[in-house]
C-alpha cells in the first residue's frame, strides 16, 4: 500500500475521532504522537511548547524518566489488588503525602471529581456526627464560577450554564457566594453550615486571585464558626504557583486538601483526600470505597511524582520563573488585552476578544495553549521548563500579538 502522508494521517485520525467519539471538547487540531519534558510532537514532524500541561496534570514534565520508571518497575510486579487485600504500596504513599500536607490521614481516589466528591461525603458526615447538623440538612458553601469536576453532584453546584444545562435535577444542599467576598461568605454561614469548598485561584473561570488576605479571614471564619475549609487544589497544588499549595501563601493550612493531576505527574490517574484522623475517621468500612483507588501502581507513580517535585524544587522554580513571565508579559502593549495576571507559572491572559483564535495562532507558532472562559489564555508550561525555553515563548506570544 502506498504509504500515507503525516498530513493525511493526521486528517484522517481528526475525522476518526469525530466520526466515533463523542463532541465533549473542542479540541486545536495538533494530532500529538510524542512528548518529553516541556516539548509534544505532532504526527506531521513539528514540535510544540506545550503551555497548558494538561491543566497542570504535568507539572513534572511529559514522560519524566523517574515517573515512568516507577511506573514500570511496579507495572511487573503487581497492578491492582483492590482494596479488598492489601499492598505495599498504599502504606508508604500515604506517610508520604500526609506529610508534605502537614495532616494525619490520607484517603486514596482516581480522578480529581472523585476527590471531590469524597470530600463532600466526608465533611457532611463529619456535620452529622461532629457538629450535629440535623439529619439531611447539611450545607456547604461554594463560589461563583467554581470548577470542582464533571459530575452531576459537582456540576449542580456550578454558576456556568454551558456545565449545567440538560443535566438536572441536581443534588441539593450548596450554597453559592461571590469568589473573594468574606463579607458574603460570613453571611452564608448558619448553624446548618458544615464546610466552605473553594480553590484558592480560579482556574477554569480565567486564573481569577482573589483579593490579598481573604483565604486568611476566611480560614478564620471557619474556624470562628466551626466550618470545615475545604481546599480544591487539584490544579492550583504540587508547586504550580510558587508554593507546595497556593493557600500557603497566605499561611493557610485548610481543614481539607482535594488534589490530584500533578499527584501521578500525568502518568496515571491518582488523586485523594488529605486531613485530620477526625474529619476523614468518619469513613468507615463499606461506607466509601474505589476498586482502583490506591491501587499499587497509582501509589507507586504518585511516590515517584512527588519526590520529583520535592527533589528538583519544582516550586521553587515556579516561583522563581513565573515571576519574570509575568514581568515580560505585562510589557504587553494591545488593544486586544484586557489584563494579564497570575502566581507562580499559572498566567492568564484576559482579552476583550475571543480568546480562541490567539491561541490558534499561538499554535501555529509552536506554542500550544487553550482558551479558558472564552476571553482568556491559560500560560502554564511544566515546571521544569527552562529559561531559554521560556524567553522563546514569550517571543511566540509577542508575535502572536504583533501579526
Amino acid at each position: 500500500m502506498p504509504e500515507v502522508d503525516s498530513h493525511g494521517r493526521a486528517a484522517d485520525l481528526i475525522r476518526i475521532e469525530d466520526r466515533w467519539g463523542a463532541h465533549n471538547y473542542r479540541p486545536l487540531d495538533v494530532v500529538v504522537e510524542r512528548a518529553a519534558g516541556v516539548w509534544v510532537y505532532a504526527i506531521d514532524g513539528r514540535r510544540y511548547l506545550d503551555c497548558l500541561s494538561a491543566y497542570s496534570a504535568l507539572n513534572q514534565g511529559h514522560c519524566h524518566p523517574r515517573i515512568v520508571q516507577a511506573l514500570l518497575d511496579q507495572a511487573s510486579r503487581v497492578t491492582l489488588t483492590s482494596r479488598a487485600f492489601r499492598n505495599d504500596q498504599l502504606p508508604p504513599f500515604c506517610e508520604a503525602l500526609a506529610r508534605i500536607c502537614g495532616m494525619q490521614m490520607v484517603l486514596p481516589m482516581n480522578t480529581g471529581a472523585e476527590a471531590v466528591e469524597t470530600a463532600i461525603k466526608a465533611v457532611r458526615r463529619w456535620g452529622y456526627t461532629s457538629k450535629r447538623i440535623p439529619r439531611d440538612q447539611a450545607e456547604i458553601i461554594v463560589c461563583e464560577n467554581n470548577f470542582h469536576g464533571r459530575t452531576t453532584t459537582i456540576t449542580g453546584f456550578s454558576s456556568e450554564p454551558l456545565y449545567r444545562d440538560g443535566f438536572s435535577p441536581f443534588t441539593p444542599g450548596f450554597v453559592t457566594v461571590p469568589f473573594g467576598d468574606i463579607d458574603a461568605l460570613e453571611a452564608a454561614i448558619t448553624p446548618r453550615t458544615c464546610a466552605f469548598l473553594i480553590e484558592p485561584i480560579q482556574c477554569e473561570a480565567g486564573i481569577l486571585i482573589p483579593p490579598d488576605g481573604y483565604l486568611r479571614q476566611a480560614a478564620e471564619l471557619c474556624a470562628r464558626e466551626r466550618v470545615l475549609l475545604v481546599a480544591d487544589e487539584i490544579q492550583t497544588g504540587l508547586g504550580r504557583t510558587g508554593r507546595m499549595f497556593a493557600c500557603q501563601h497566605e499561611d493557610v493550612q485548610p481543614d481539607v486538601y482535594v488534589l490530584g493531576k500533578a499527584l501521578s505527574g500525568g502518568v496515571y490517574p491518582v488523586s485523594a483526600v488529605v486531613s485530620s484522623s477526625e474529619i476523614l475517621g468518619v469513613f468507615r468500612p463499606g461506607s466509601h470505597g474505589s476498586t482502583y483507588g490506591g491501587n499499587p501502581l497509582a501509589c507507586a507513580v504518585a511516590r515517584a511524582a512527588l519526590r520529583v517535585i520535592e527533589d528538583e524544587r519544582l516550586a521553587d522554580r515556579s516561583a522563581e520563573l513565573g515571576a519574570w513571565l509575568l514581568y515580560e508579559l505585562r510589557k504587553l502593549r494591545h488593544p486586544h488585552i484586557k489584563a494579564i495576571r497570575g502566581r507562580g507559572l499559572l498566567i492568564g491572559i484576559e482579552l476583550l476578544v475571543p480568546a480562541r483564535s490567539y491561541c490558534e495562532r499561538l499554535k501555529e507558532l509552536g506554542l500550544l495553549c487553550k482558551e479558558t472562559h472564552d476571553f482568556v489564555i491559560r500560560l502554564a508550561p511544566p515546571l521544569i521548563v527552562s529559561e531559554e525555553d521560556l524567553a522563546w515563548a514569550v517571543g511566540q506570544v509577542r508575535k502572536a500579538f504583533e501579526g
